[in-house]
């Protein structure tokens, strides 16, 4: 058995939880936080031993990850979404980093599979902040989106993968950017940033570089570009609905 409480905030994730749950079944002690599921996500994880399951009406991202962590017995906790899954090898890597308390938090590989499969091992994965100690952490709550825990404390990388399924189709990724960048939008506008011409004009084509030769997308064929384009657009979306804000709220006409 391994120290970690991993955390999981869940809502319709039938699809892929029995999968995240497999993969985390050493783990001393698994919390699942559910804002509402009207699927069997609820019913597969009940049929895990270490799996504590817990009702909270949805307060956003950040809130709602804070109050999972809070959940946890274990100092050294593991934030994970209900579409993720570890490998072997990643799970080695945290046994080891336990044992020697070499850090204080610990970010590695993501592989997002997308229209089928994973990309190419040639082009750059994004790369993911989730192991940390639950003492020295917390999420902030100014976040909307892509929220991410704030650890004061030694971080350390390590070369290793977690796998993500939540990005399937271009549909589904459409849509949850379509979400994100919304979020992403008033996030920005609360804290009284301004949206920029230059950036509106210039954030597609130069996102498109950055992911399609920068982050060596090219390497996964179609596929890889595809991303980029979308990777570009979301880009675009996050700057235009900043300006959409503005608008509604100096001129009054939506």
């Amino acid at each position: 058995m391994i120290l970690i409480s991993v955390f999981i905030i869940t809502k319709n994730e039938e699809k892929h939880i029995r999968k995240t749950l497999n993969s985390v079944k050493d783990m001393d002690e698994v919390i699942i936080v559910d804002s509402g599921s009207t699927d069997n996500t609820l019913s597969i994880a009940e049929s895990f031993e270490n799996v504590k399951i817990f009702h909270h009406k949805w307060q956003g991202y950040a809130k709602q990850k804070q109050y999972a962590m809070s959940l946890c017995k274990n100092e050294w906790v593991l934030n994970l979404d209900g579409d993720e899954e570890l490998t072997p090898g990643i799970i080695e890597a945290f046994k080891k980093i336990i044992n020697d308390n070499s850090a204080d938090s610990v970010r590695f590989w993501r592989n997002d599979f997308f229209i089928g499969e994973g990309l190419s091992p040639l082009s750059k994965k994004p790369n993911n902040h989730r192991l940390y100690k639950k003492s020295k952490s917390f999420f902030d709550n100014s976040r909307f989106a892509h929220e991410s825990a704030t650890v004061d404390g030694k971080e350390i990388f390590i070369n290793e993968t977690f796998n993500h399924y939540g990005y399937p189709s271009i549909s589904i990724r459409t849509d949850k950017n379509n979400t994100y960048s919304s979020l992403k939008a008033e996030e920005k506008h609360h804290k009284r940033k301004k949206h920029s011409t230059l950036k509106l004009v210039t954030i597609f084509p130069l996102t498109f570089i950055k992911e399609y030769f920068f982050q060596r997308k090219f390497f996964s064929g179609k596929r890889g570009f595809i991303l980029s384009i979308i990777e570009s657009y979301y880009a675009f979306l996050k700057e235009a609905k900043l300006y959409e804000l503005y608008e509604k709220e100096n001129k009054n006409e939506f």
